[in-house]
């Protein structure tokens, strides 16, 4: 392939050299550059890839792509300057893999919870549904019936194009993909054609990287914005910044809501720990899946479901055969009656609907214990807010670490102790290690009780210090409690 075929879209401000030269990969990953290679310089939060434009080369790069050109222009490089290599790799990766999303139906799942449960539930309904499908989320990548290994809510562009194309070559009709703020800001999905949106709910998260609540709301938005006029935008009418996200789209306008009239209205007519009976549009279904947070993504995924032309019944009847997704409101009953859940609750507003669940469901004649620590170098605002949330809607609550990366977990302690009111001080205890608050929890069980451990979800690992040490919050609960069973 030519240079100049991968350059299609890209705004070029300056080229020092030939585009007519043949180039076999593309990277922005120096260590990872061979012979005929495209090298894209980006501008990292921790390094700049201008930095190692020289190493790229002696590694064999052929053009460089850049923002800012080298002081001394080699006669041998080709280079590409352009405003914003974010933007320029996105355009190359869509072109070197052939333009991938143009040959799959690809729908984009954004918000600040549901993603995984809605873009998870999907994928699963159409596999069931007799398609082919992918799956871009936070636990996973699925091509088809090949499952990979995620390491971001949405992957960097080079990364999306690539699993698209795998997707394309195996067959897949339809991907559905978790799209993150940080991905639409670092503009991964620009260039990708979408043939629909779907808006969950916009809450408190993620202002370690977005200067405000607007800036983070406004970068949402943008992903509907620029979604074509053949697409579908789905957007939750329910939540005061549902109506935002539609407000500059091209594409067509449907709402999904439980209080509100909408084009796909639900109503909750049973919530137990078994499933939720819900009538949609006039239809009764009974899923298996828990909550109210949960009827909203059922809600979603129904309309996408008819928005992609499956049949009303079929629907119905493939929301009734889902089950819940790793880590979501997983829950097991040991012998002792005792019923743990695991949840990915990491943010106030999921904690509280988490809560709020529990608490609509039980009888109130046992305890409501929460296990829940907030993430080192993230958005601190919130974990004072965690901590008093916890402490007004459950019975006792251990606070603990999640992952505290770099930073000292007894601080972030420390600063979600301070959300907890005087009136709450003897509900709560904290302790650090995470395994040994699990079991103090455990060990204050008592029959038909309730454990939430809430905050990590899927997640395999603790990362301390930099370093991922293996970590199963559901594997970990189960070993306690066969333990004190015996």
């Amino acid at each position: 392939m030519k240079a100049k075929d991968i350059l299609y879209k890209v705004a070029i401000e300056a080229v020092h050299g030939s585009t007519d030269v043949t180039v076999n990969a593309i990277h922005f990953d120096s260590r990872k550059i061979e012979s005929n290679n495209v090298f894209v310089a980006i501008k990292g939060t921790l390094s700049d890839g201008h930095s190692f434009i020289d190493k790229a080369i002696s590694m064999g790069a052929s053009v460089i792509v850049c923002e800012e050109l080298p002081a001394n222009l080699l006669s041998q490089i080709t280079y590409v300057q352009v405003k914003d290599t974010n933007e320029a790799l996105a355009h190359l990766a869509t072109n070197f893999y052939d333009n991938p999303s143009q040959k799959i139906s690809l729908v984009g799942v954004t918000g600040t919870n549901g993603k995984t449960t809605i873009a998870s539930l999907l994928y699963q309904m159409f596999k069931k549904a007799g398609y082919k499908v992918g799956l871009l989320s936070t636990v996973k990548i699925m091509v088809d019936e090949v499952e990979l290994k995620a390491t971001h809510t949405t992957p960097d562009s080079l990364t999306i194009n690539y699993y698209l194309n795998e997707m394309v070559e195996s067959g897949c009709d339809y991907c559905f993909m978790e799209v993150s703020s940080h991905g639409i800001h670092q503009k991964r999905t620009e260039g990708l054609h979408f043939v629909g949106g779907v808006f969950t709910n916009l809450s408190h998260d993620h202002l370690d990287y977005h200067p405000t609540f607007a800036d983070y709301r406004d970068v949402k938005k943008s992903f509907f914005d620029n979604l074509p006029k053949s697409a579908f935008a789905i957007t939750n009418i329910d939540d005061k910044n549902g109506a935002v996200m539609l407000q500059n789209t091209q594409a067509r306008k449907l709402t999904y809501a439980l209080k509100t009239y909408a084009d796909y209205k639900a109503i909750i007519l049973e919530n137990q720990l078994t499933g939720l009976q819900l009538k949609i549009n006039e239809q009764e279904v009974w899923t298996r899946l828990i909550g109210t947070f949960n009827a909203y993504n059922l809600l979603a995924i129904y309309a996408v479901a008819i928005e992609l032309g499956i049949e009303k019944l079929d629907a119905l009847r493939l929301l009734s055969e889902l089950e819940s997704v790793s880590g979501r409101f997983q829950f097991i009953v040991s012998a002792a009656k005792i019923t743990a859940i695991v949840d990915y609750a990491h943010t106030p507003d999921a904690l509280e609907n988490v809560l709020k669940t529990i608490n609509d469901i039980r009888t109130k004649n046992e305890q409501l214990i929460t296990i829940v620590g907030c993430g080192g170098d993230r958005d601190k605002t919130k974990r004072p807010i965690m901590a008093k949330i916890a402490s007004e809607m459950s019975d006792k609550v251990v606070l603990t670490s999640d992952n505290p990366r770099t930073e000292d977990p007894e601080v972030i302690l420390q600063e979600m102790e301070a959300g907890i009111s005087a009136e709450n001080y003897k509900k709560y205890v904290s302790i650090l290690d995470r395994k040994q608050a699990i079991k103090t929890a455990c060990q204050m069980a008592n029959t038909n009780d309730i454990i939430l451990i809430a905050g990590k979800g899927h997640e395999t690992y603790q990362e301390i210090n930099g370093v991922r040490h293996d970590f199963d919050d559901m594997k970990i609960v189960n070993e306690i409690l066969d333990q004190l069973n015996k």
